[in-house]
């Protein structure tokens, strides 16, 4: 599984390339929608876990625009976000995210998360 970690926070993309390599997954990481167009045009993952909050196009517009693309409009995109007012998931849904982890990742069942929307056990 190719999964590309869309975070501008070092730490957390440490964290969660860490949890997801250690469970045998590949990992891109990317800091901002400028890294994650140039890492798409070299290929597409099989998921992608976007922050919301990005600088410059925040992770939103980034998924919408992403959706809008028939290159990259069948890869699941799954909102990564320390956000968790009322309503976020909902814009997250909207924007066409297929699910919503709020951060602090719980590092023993995020794997699990991942590899469970990707259809996997």
């Amino acid at each position: 599984m190719r999964i590309l970690i869309v975070d501008d926070n070092p730490i957390n993309l440490k964290l969660a390339t860490y949890v997801l390599e250690a469970d045998g997954m590949e990992i891109e990481t990317a800091m901002d929608a400028n890294q994650v167009l140039e890492l798409l045009a070299q290929g597409v993952p099989d998921l992608i876990l976007m922050d919301l909050s990005l600088p410059g196009m925040d992770g939103l517009t980034l998924t919408r625009k992403l959706k809008a693309d028939p290159r990259y409009g069948h890869v699941p995109v799954v909102a990564l976000t320390a956000s968790a007012m009322k309503g976020d998931d909902s814009k997250a849904f909207d924007a066409g995210c297929i699910s919503y982890i709020t951060k602090p990742i719980d590092t023993r069942t995020f794997a699990a998360q991942i590899r469970a929307l990707l259809g996997g056990p």
